[in-house]
């Protein structure tokens, strides 16, 4: 038996409780994992307090990130005991996620943790700090380099912003945060590394095609209106990695960035991130992470705290990240 919390909906209503499962009752994949640690992200929240359409089947165990060991395995590149860690590939919202005491998935879905990182800090750097440095690594592979120039981080006091901000000062680029937590300007500077910060009000609202050419490349985790005004202000040739919908999913902008100054938009998808892009971003996440940083933003919580806290995650009284230790419940029969 092993706890899990679990969201059902039916004729009862939509309804979160921590239950007490068995072994059985998992999904049929070919990977079993003990989990030590799972984190409790933004959409996990929506999830939790059915604050969004997250949830695609039911009884859903969420949770979309999880690191632990292999109990078992029918796929080739597991074996019994090896530590593994997944984020992404729709577990918590299609399929069971991690917080929970168990799970089973896919073995592709698995990367392995990197020798220099613990089972805490995989997840304290989690789908966040994953998606930050697949946006960073996207700007890498379009010729980016901190001699070219400032680069913008919007929504600089969320999770991808907070640790795109962090990863690019400690690789040396001049970063300008975008945040509408004005509040924030020291720790953002202070702490995480920015050179300046701006209000977010000067980019959410309509704006021109074109503006004054202000950074060469960018980290957008809001959209809308804002990614709009991130690209009006792009310098030539400068670059836009966008990876996230927080204002909003349209995009009510102009060719005349892309046309008359070359700036090329792409796209950073971290759910379904092919494997060994994900292995390369882990690699570079454990040489670049500042782990003194990292524990001073994370909050270890137990499982059966998790529900709560994603209350307090919606209302905004949460700064950092939330690790959830699933160890901490006593397992039946074990």
């Amino acid at each position: 038996m092993f706890k899990a919390l679990v969201i059902e909906n039916d004729a009862q209503g939509y309804r979160t409780s921590l239950q007490e499962l068995s072994e059985q009752q998992l999904p049929d994949q070919d990977v079993i994992l003990d989990i030590s640690y799972s984190s409790l992200n933004y959409k996990d929240a929506l999830a939790i307090c059915n604050q969004a359409p997250i949830v695609r089947e039911f009884p859903m165990v969420p949770g979309i990130d999880f690191v632990g060991r292999v109990i078992s395995s029918r796929h080739p590149a597991w074996q019994q005991h090896d530590l593994a860690l997944l984020t992404g590939w729709g577990v918590g919202e299609k399929q069971w996620g991690g917080l929970a005491q168990k799970a089973s998935v896919a073995g592709e879905w698995l990367v392995r943790v990197p020798d220099a990182l613990t089972p805490q800090q995989t997840m304290a750097i989690g789908t966040a700090g994953l998606t930050a440095m697949l946006c960073i690594m996207a700007l890498e592979k379009q010729g980016i380099t901190p001699q070219h120039g400032p680069v913008l981080v919007t929504g600089a006091s969320g999770g991808v912003g907070s640790f795109a901000v962090s990863l690019l000062a400690r690789l040396g680029y001049e970063v300008i945060a975008s945040s509408g937590r004005t509040e924030e300007s020291d720790y953002l500077c202070t702490t995480l590394g920015a050179a300046s910060v701006i209000d977010r009000s000067e980019l959410s609202q309509p704006g021109k095609p074109l503006a004054k050419e202000r950074w060469v490349a960018a980290i957008d985790s809001v959209g809308s209106h804002t990614l709009a005004n991130v690209l009006a202000g792009m310098r030539r040739n400068g670059v836009v990695a966008a990876c996230g919908m927080a204002q909003g999913l349209d995009l009510p902008a102009s060719v005349a960035p892309f046309i008359l100054r070359g700036v090329t938009l792409t796209g950073v998808d971290s759910v379904m991130c092919p494997h060994d892009l994900r292995q390369q971003a882990w690699l570079r996440l454990a040489e670049q992470i500042d782990t003194l940083l990292l524990q001073q933003m994370t909050r270890l919580i137990p499982l059966s705290e998790a529900q709560t806290a994603a209350g307090q995650l919606l209302a905004g009284k949460v700064r950092g990240r939330l690790v959830v230790d699933c160890r901490e419940e006593e397992i039946s029969g074990r």
